[in-house]
């Protein structure tokens, strides 16, 4: 089972004092930039000399590099602070190189997203490196597959505050709906590896929730105002069913009392200026009413083609539990039961692990999945959810000879 160009096994830790970095990928988007590093600490002559490496009779005398895979974000608009992280911890200076490939090699890194083609330049300039760009919506649903299939526990479903990670059989994989949401939203059909399709999308998305954001709540960034969020009440702001039926369900619709009717809607009625509404309470209002949309469309697809499986990533959801329980809760409602939402631990950096496992040409060869073991530093999921450059992937790959 071939699924890019590395190979997840539960193995030794490599100490920092050895440690080397070898191969960088960026995702650079519209609001954020996500960065996927390896990092080794030796390579071993065959896959055979190390235990926690089982290889086939075919793997066996072919190099193995055993390491971590590493994850970091930056704000597309602070792009020098990503541009200072990457030589601060001399992600330049990548394996390629020293594998055999050619000299050339080391002054390229693998990019995708927007930014590989608006910010060359500058990374040119800052760092001497030229980017290598992938086409986005492959290295979306390459590093999508990857998780799916190489990595648990991954996959989780959220309903109610419940978090329960799913074991998916790697023969009923295919179809699922992809349903990225970054700036704007891509929803995308896969049916196996390199077989996909983007139909559909919306452009009310995480740049909708943070624009709206900045606008009426003065806040500074997204994780301010997904913080803030948090803290809301949004039945100041927005219209319920019991606001219409006075305080009844709509029982023969299947209303409860406590849905949102209209968005934003009981402030029509209210003799209140913007200064008069708490910040907490209009975040808190935005983010039901693009997590509820995002949900309902991403059914509504999944129903034209017959999809049970929907799985959302990217960095609006930050594993943020009233984000995925809108999402989810909108999913459950629409399909009535039939349909579940499903949300993944490396949700935002499926691009860039996509752009990295792009760099076949430059030293790696095969993936093979055996074991899979995904570590954080404490054994525990970060808090909020959300991923820093100190949380990995225990990893290795075969290198070509």
């Amino acid at each position: 089972m071939e699924i890019g160009n590395t190979k997840l096994t539960e193995i030794s830790k490599p100490t920092n004092s050895e440690a080397q970095i070898s191969h960088l990928a960026l995702d650079i988007g519209g609001s954020l930039i996500k960065l996927v590093y390896f990092s080794t600490n030796s390579v071993d002559s065959s896959s055979s000399s190390n235990e926690s490496l089982p290889a086939s009779n075919g793997d066996r005398g072919r190099h193995v590099l055993e390491g971590k895979l590493h994850f970091a974000k930056f704000e597309t608009e602070k792009i020098n602070d990503c541009i200072d992280f990457i030589r601060s911890k001399q992600l330049l200076h990548t394996g390629p190189q020293q594998h055999g490939a050619s000299g050339s090699a080391k002054c390229i890194i693998k990019a995708t997203g927007g930014g590989a083609y608006k910010f060359p330049d500058l990374f040119k300039e800052k760092l001497g490196i030229s980017l290598d760009k992938a086409d986005e919506m492959d290295c979306l649903v390459a590093g999508s597959n990857f998780l799916l299939k190489a990595v648990h526990p991954e996959a989780f479903t959220y309903m109610d505050g419940q978090k329960e990670f799913v074991k998916i059989d790697h023969d009923d994989l295919y179809p699922y709906l992809l349903v990225n949401i970054g700036s704007g939203v891509s929803m995308i059909k896969v049916d196996g590896p390199g077989k996909f399709e983007r139909v559909s999308g919306t452009n009310v998305g995480g740049g909708t929730f943070w624009g709206l954001g900045k606008l009426l709540t003065k806040c500074k960034n997204f994780d301010e105002l997904l913080e803030l969020s948090h803290q809301g009440n949004n039945r100041v702001i927005d219209m319920l069913v019991g606001d219409i039926y006075g305080g009844m369900d709509y029982t023969k619709i299947g209303l409860i009392s406590t849905a949102i009717a209209s968005s934003f809607s009981k402030v029509i009625s209210d003799d209140k200026e913007l200064k008069d509404y708490k910040s907490e309470d209009i975040s808190r209002s935005l983010l039901r009413m693009i997590s509820n949309n995002i949900g309902q469309i991403s059914y509504l697809n999944a129903l034209r083609f017959g999809l049970k499986r929907i799985i959302f990533a990217g960095f609006f959801i930050r594993g943020h539990a009233d984000t995925m329980d809108t999402i989810a809760v909108a999913v459950h409602f629409w399909s009535k039961g039939e349909a579940k939402a499903m949300f993944l631990k490396h949700e935002g950096f499926l691009g860039a692990l996509g752009s990295f496992m792009s760099y076949e040409k430059h030293g790696f060869d095969d993936l093979k999945v055996h074991q899979s073991v995904q570590q954080s530093p404490a054994g525990d999921d970060p808090p909020n959810g959300e991923l820093n450059e100190n949380q990995s992937i225990d990893c290795s790959v075969y290198l070509s000879q």
